[in-house]
């Protein structure tokens, strides 16, 4: 498997993650204000997983240049 492909099966886990992480903040502003003082560690669960999947999707547009 080339760096690309490797790449991109990982950006798709990483999507997948990220989806999870934005349900789960979504899922905890529904039930507002139950679970208030979990909002900051779920927020930065999601950050951390959009940061991440951002990072690698720039990375592949780099690779694909080449």
């Amino acid at each position: 498997m080339s760096d690309v492909e490797s790449l991109k099966a990982e950006i798709k886990k990483l999507s997948a993650k990220a989806t999870q992480a934005k349900m789960d903040l979504h899922d905890l502003s529904e039930e507002l204000p139950v679970n208030w003082s979990s909002i900051l560690s779920v927020a930065q669960k999601a950050h951390a997983a959009f940061s991440e999947l951002e990072s690698k999707r720039q990375y592949l547009q780099e690779l694909d240049k080449t």
